[in-house]
Parts: structure tokens; C-alpha cells; sequence
């Protein structure tokens, strides 16, 4: 039986070659579809369209079957009815079809759960890995590879992402191509029968061309498995996470949708930030996250300045960087050395800096470089208000050429734009040249924040996490906890559980064991108060 891991995944993403079972001559049918992006999108390696009438789709041999294709097939991308896949699935496993992508729908998320196990369960026995069903296929910029029913070409690029909508997968990809965000990959997982979205980060985790993971998740259904691949792709790399089904009635809507058990949100959010991922909370700043890492350095310390033309608007951005957990550096003594000589006296050298509105291109510029110099600013967040002196014009100069200084250098900088209709077609094409901007600050602020938080989570887990495994006692645990079966229990007694928590190095509330009522306060009052207690009994444990 294959693997589970980035190795077994690679074909999925980099086939050698590929079959379309279910390839057509109708325009009007996914099967054409399929073919004529895998065919325009420069896939180099071989294709095979299968179709029960031969002859040529496409101007490429069609073949009746599967099974007479002369060659080795890696992947297989299956676009026929529900009715005829169980049999098609069986025909590619005895041609040792690595993959096999089920773009087809009408499984589980229908009610239609027995054959969909019975075709992940016969796959699974023959060692081939089932993507789907019910998916609109995979798309991956390493081989030019768009086996996807997606209308248009696909922008390359440095964001991958994972869905399980295959619907909204779509609409990401339009979304993404309008802001001119690239894609490394992305694939949609369905159903989840087989492949799910832990297994797709296994090779995603260390593709070098993907700097930032987009998923959009409905449910999770082997919790600890996507726990462990959240965590190793974090300290590699951010993942931004949309999950639906906050709501009792978004659950529901997603049990129907793909089958999927949306689970307790608030569990979900926990463990989520624990495991050093973003949550988002809609499509569209996801890809304002999304954009803002993909192509810029993480903060080098906590140290934010706001530098604006606009009072007010800096009035508003600090309250949107309070909101997102962002620290506006306050040392007035180093921030009046660093700006007193870049603004007019009628400024100001409190954060934010005020440069008034009588500033000029040059007035930014000399503020910026002024932040670029110092080494106790780390991220400047400049936000730009449209005045005669000022102008829509100079916008270039003011922000353009800011931004790729700060970024020779490895710093971060990001901006707010305010203005009239020139200012804000500028915002529109400086957003596709990848260049950190928006049109209201508590966009730029939540972006900034994702970063923050990704970037103390990467300070906080990175080392720990690389050594846990090290340093861990297994020895030690598995004695305590075979000498329990020894002893007929399948239950850890208190002082057990206590010591395997000191050997996983996990911090534990200090405890004291008390007999009497007396002895109770005593060793309550050692701890300090607030206390809880517990019983601790084998027989009250029996009993239950």
C-alpha cells in the first residue's frame, strides 16, 4: 500500500502523465473542458484522452479504454457519471494508476455513502489514492498542469491553495486573478473519501514556489492528523484558514453540502491558533493576508510608526492597530530624534506622525527614509490622503518607489490610500504589482496584524517544536503506561497522568493530595487561592 506522505503526493501535483477518462467532443461537457486546459495550459507531460468512441478529440489519439493505453499512467482524471466510476476505478488499479481524481459528484453529498466507501475502500486495498469525489480538479504551476474545469487561464505564482468548495475554489481562482495574486497550486478536496487536506499539506509544506497555504475547510475528520500537518507547515511557512459552519445553520448547510461535520467552532478556532495558522474571517482578507506574505519580509521586531498626511486618518489607524493587536512604538524622546528633522514644526512627532497635509512627495520620502534608518522601528505603516499638494500624480514617487526601497532592505512597510477616482485606480493596479496597499485602514491593520501574530507564533514554537521530539522521555511514558494494562486498567490514575505531563515538559497546576477538611485548607492556602478540587479514587472511577 502507497504512502501517505510528500513523496506519494507529488505525482497528484507533477504526473508524468495523464488520462482523461470521460475526455468529450461536446463543448458543453466537463470531459471537454478538462482536456482543452490541461491541453492550453502547456502541460509537458503526456496526455491521454479515454472515451468508449476512439478516434481524435482535441487532435490527440483518444483511446477506448484505460487499459489500452501502452504506457505508464500516473494520474487519472475522471469525469463520467456516478454510475460508471466504481467500475473505471477498478480498471485504473489494475494499471496501477497512481491517482485517480473523481471530479464526478453525486456521492456522499447526496446521501450516496455506500458506494463512495466502496470506491475509496477498493482503491485503498490496491495502494491508488482517491482525490474526491465531487472536486473540480488540480492545478499546479511546477508542471503547467490545469487538469480543472476552471473557465480562463490561471495566473502563476507563489499561493497555494486548498478548498473544499468546489464552487467557491472556482470563484477564488477569478478572485485571485483579478488582483493578479499567481497560484502555485490549487485543489479542491470534495468529499474527502480518501485524500483530505492534511495530506495535500505534506507536499505543499515544502514546495519551494509556495510561500503562503490558503484553505477554505468545512469540517475536519482526523483531527490529530491535521493538527500535526498545520503545525509542520506553519514553521515553514503561513497558512491562512477560511472555515465555514460558525453558525448551528452553517453547520447544517455544510452536512449537506459535502457530507463534512463541521465540529465545535470554538474548538476549531483554539487549536487552530495553537497550531500557528490564520483564521480568516471572509475570501477577502484571506487575500489581503495572502498577498501581504507571500511577497513581503515578516516584521524584524514589535515596533509599528503610522506616518500620514491626515491627522484624522491617523487617528483611525491607530484605533484599527489597537483593534488587530499591533504595538505603536511610543518612545517620544526617540521618535521626536528620529522625525524632528523631516517635518515641519507644525507636525508632529507622536506616533502617528503627522507630516500635515502640506506635505509634498519629497516630505514622504524624507519621513520614510528617516523610519528606513532606524533600527528601532521595524514596520512603518504609511497612509497617503489626496491634496493639491499631494497629488494623485506623484502617488508613483510616494508609495511605489518607498515600497521597493523598504524591500531591498528587508523592511516592512504598508499603506492606506485616500482619495478620488485616479487614487483609487491606483490602489487597483498597485494591489496586482504585489505592492501592500488599500483603500481603508482597518484592511491594512488587519493584514498587518495577521502578520504579527504568524510572526510571534514562529518565535514562540519554532525551536521548541524542532527539538520536542528530541527531548521527549518516551521511554519513561510508555513504562507508566504499560505498568497500568499490567495492572488490568485502561485509565491513568492522577500522580500517573501528573508525571507524563512533567516528561512531555507540559506545565501543570501544582496540586496537593488532602485526606481531611483541615488539610484541604492547609494545602490550599500553600497553592494560592483560586483552587478547585477533586476526588481522587479508583473505586469513584470504577463506579462510573
Amino acid at each position: 500500500m502507497m504512502g501517505h506522505g510528500a513523496e506519494n503526493m507529488k505525482y497528484l501535483f507533477e504526473p508524468r502523465s495523464l488520462a482523461i477518462i470521460g475526455a468529450s467532443r461536446d463543448k458543453n461537457k466537463i470531459g471537454h473542458a478538462v482536456l482543452q486546459n490541461v491541453i492550453a495550459g502547456g502541460y509537458g507531460g503526456e496526455i491521454y484522452p479515454v472515451n468508449p468512441g476512439g478516434g481524435n478529440i482535441e487532435g490527440i489519439l483518444a483511446f477506448r479504454s484505460i487499459l489500452d493505453i501502452d504506457d505508464i499512467v500516473d494520474t487519472a482524471c475522471i469525469t463520467l457519471p456516478a454510475k460508471f466510476v466504481y467500475d473505471t476505478i477498478v480498471q485504473c488499479a489494475e494499471k496501477k494508476v497512481k491517482h485517480a481524481i473523481i471530479i464526478t459528484s453525486g456521492f456522499s453529498e447526496i446521501g450516496n455513502f455506500e458506494e463512495e466507501k466502496r470506491i475509496a475502500d477498493y482503491a485503498r486495498s490496491k495502494g491508488m489514492r482517491i482525490l474526491g469525489p465531487n472536486v473540480f480538479g488540480v492545478y499546479s504551476s511546477q508542471v503547467r498542469l490545469n487538469a480543472t474545469f476552471v473557465s480562463g487561464n490561471i495566473p502563476s505564482g507563489h499561493l497555494a491553495m486548498i478548498t473544499q468548495s468546489g464552487a467557491l475554489g472556482l470563484t477564488l481562482i477569478g478572485q485571485a486573478s483579478v488582483e493578479n495574486i499567481g497560484l502555485s497550486a490549487i485543489v479542491s478536496v470534495g468529499n474527502k473519501s480518501d485524500i483530505d487536506e492534511s495530506d495535500l499539506l505534506t507536499y505543499l509544506c515544502d514546495h519551494e514556489t509556495t510561500h503562503v497555504i490558503l484553505m477554505y475547510i468545512e469540517g475536519v475528520r482526523d483531527g490529530e492528523k491535521f493538527i500535526q500537518a498545520v503545525r509542520k507547515t506553519t514553521l515553514k511557512k503561513p497558512v491562512v484558514v477560511i472555515k465555514s459552519g460558525r453558525s448551528e445553520k452553517g453547520a447544517r448547510a455544510a452536512a449537506s453540502h459535502t457530507g463534512s461535520l463541521a465540529g465545535s467552532d470554538d474548538v476549531f478556532d483554539d487549536v487552530i491558533r495553537q497550531c500557528g495558522a490564520l483564521r480568516a474571517e471572509s475570501t477577502k482578507e484571506a487575500f489581503n493576508w495572502a498577498m501581504i506574505m507571500a511577497d513581503n519580509p515578516l516584521p524584524k521586531g514589535g515596533n509599528t510608526v503610522i506616518i500620514t498626511n491626515g491627522g484624522g486618518a491617523g487617528v483611525m489607524a491607530t484605533d484599527a492597530c489597537e483593534k488587530y493587536g499591533i504595538n505603536l512604538y511610543d518612545d517620544s524622546q526617540n521618535l521626536q530624534s528620529v522625525f524632528y528633522s523631516v517635518i515641519p514644526a507644525f507636525g508632529s512627532t507622536k506616533n502617528p506622525i503627522d507630516i500635515t497635509g502640506q506635505a509634498t512627495a519629497a516630505d514622504y520620502t524624507k519621513a520614510f527614509d528617516a523610519a528606513l534608518a532606524s533600527d528601532t522601528i521595524h514596520t512603518v505603516f504609511g497612509i497617503y490622503c489626496e491634496t493639491a499638494l499631494s497629488p494623485s500624480a506623484d502617488l508613483e514617487t510616494i508609495i511605489n518607489k518607498n515600497f521597493l526601497k523598504f524591500k531591498s532592505k528587508g523592511k516592512l512597510i504598508v499603506f492606506s490610500l485616500f482619495g478620488g477616482q485616479q487614487t483609487a485606480d491606483y490602489v487597483v493596479s498597485a494591489k496586482k504589482r504585489g505592492v501592500p496597499v488599500s483603500d481603508d485602514v482597518y484592511d491594512t491593520a488587519s493584514s498587518l496584524g495577521a502578520m504579527y501574530r504568524y510572526k510571534e507564533y514562529m518565535g514562540s514554537h519554532s525551536n521548541a517544536d524542532k527539538i520536542s521530539d528530541a527531548i521527549l522521555d518516551v521511554a519513561s511514558i510508555a513504562a507508566i503506561v504499560a505498568d497500568a494494562r499490567k495492572k488490568g486498567r485502561f485509565f491513568l490514575l492522577a500522580h500517573e497522568a501528573q508525571k507524563i505531563m512533567k516528561l512531555a515538559g507540559i506545565p501543570i497546576p501544582r496540586s496537593i493530595q488532602s485526606q481531611t477538611i483541615k488539610s484541604a485548607v492547609e494545602a490550599a492556602g500553600v497553592i494560592g487561592y483560586p483552587v478547585v478540587m477533586k476526588v481522587v479514587s479508583n473505586s469513584v472511577l470504577r463506579s462510573r
